[in-house]
């Protein structure tokens, strides 16, 4: 992913983009980030559904379904400072996508569109949520949870229309969806395109600010710089996905967190404004012949336990 650069030198969100053996994470200020992992296959646990899904006999044409969802749609701005090299304070300035998911004003968007430049977890300094409609907020942030790339805003809105979340799980590989989101912040309201769903349950992980997301879903409907946090939309106009990464040289290769995925960590966020997770304290080590000889193990092959507990 290259960073954009728009009139007057300001910068989009960016969104996640993997490279073939290398994650690059360019993130809302376009600081480029790399680590190991590339995009691979896996099969998630199976996670409660936010909503039903409906079926492809509901389907409507691609300008009805924009009509019903760009209510929904927010434009994120995020605010920052940094300093140069002389020490000299320079602002920055993102742009990325959101969706508003309740009446209570909750806007769904990705953690790395609401974070200062230099870090991958602290939240940038003042935050901006304009409406379709054209009325603008200052947002506070309920919640964000970094490993699933995730956040929930709240503004003190009234006259909202909420989007639904759909049951992702229903999705089928080569259903047609639609992404809608600030691509490039250009002038003139969200950016529609369309494509199908062209692979399920993708595995998305990058190291140097550990994000780990399973059961991404894969599209080929274009998503650009400014599209992170934005709706990836069924045929019925409800929300399978949150548009959050692409393939770096590649074409019509993009991703989105599943709302299988994202539904139960959302709803975390607003009740806990966190996500706690269980861990065992377990490492384990592949167990080699030269290994077994150095420990004197009775077998040269299998798990070695190294390390036990609970954290």
């Amino acid at each position: 992913m290259k960073r954009i650069l728009l009139a007057g030198g300001i910068l989009v969100a960016a969104i996640l983009a993997v490279t073939s053996g290398a994650l690059l994470y360019s993130d809302l200020h376009g600081n480029a980030k790399a680590s190991s992992p590339a995009v691979t296959a896996a099969t998630p646990g199976p996670s409660p559904a936010p909503a039903n899904g409906s079926s492809a006999a509901t389907e409507l044409p691609t300008p009805q379904l924009v009509q019903q969802l760009r209510p929904s749609v927010v434009r994120v701005e995020s605010d920052a400072a940094t300093l140069d090299v002389f020490g000299e304070v320079v602002p920055s300035r993102g742009v990325g996508t959101g969706f508003i998911i309740d009446e209570q004003g909750h806007v769904v968007t990705n953690n790395h569109v609401v974070v200062k430049p230099e870090t991958c977890d602290g939240p940038s300094s003042q935050i901006t949520v304009t409406l379709n409609d054209g009325r603008t907020f200052p947002a506070s942030i309920v919640g964000r949870d970094v490993p699933s790339d995730l956040a929930v805003l709240q503004i003190d809105a009234t006259s909202l229309t909420p989007a639904e979340l759909a049951d992702s799980s229903s999705l089928q590989v080569g259903d047609d969806v639609v992404a809608i989101g600030n691509a490039l912040d250009l002038p003139g309201g969200p950016t529609v395109t369309r494509g199908v769903a062209s692979a399920k349950d993708r595995q998305i992980d990058e190291d140097q600010c550990g994000v780990s997301i399973p059961g991404a879903i894969q599209t080929d409907a274009a998503i650009n710089p400014g599209n992170s946090g934005g709706p990836l939309i069924n045929g019925a106009g409800d929300v399978v996905g949150i548009t959050t990464a692409v393939i770096s040289g590649a074409e019509g290769v993009g991703f989105a967190i599943s709302s299988a995925t994202a539904g139960p960590i959302i709803q975390q966020l607003i009740a806990n404004g966190r996500v706690e997770r269980g861990f065992l304290g377990l490492s384990v080590v592949a167990v080699t012949p030269s290994l077994a000889q150095q420990l004197n193990l009775p077998v040269d092959q299998g798990v070695l336990e190294s390390r036990a507990g609970t954290l």
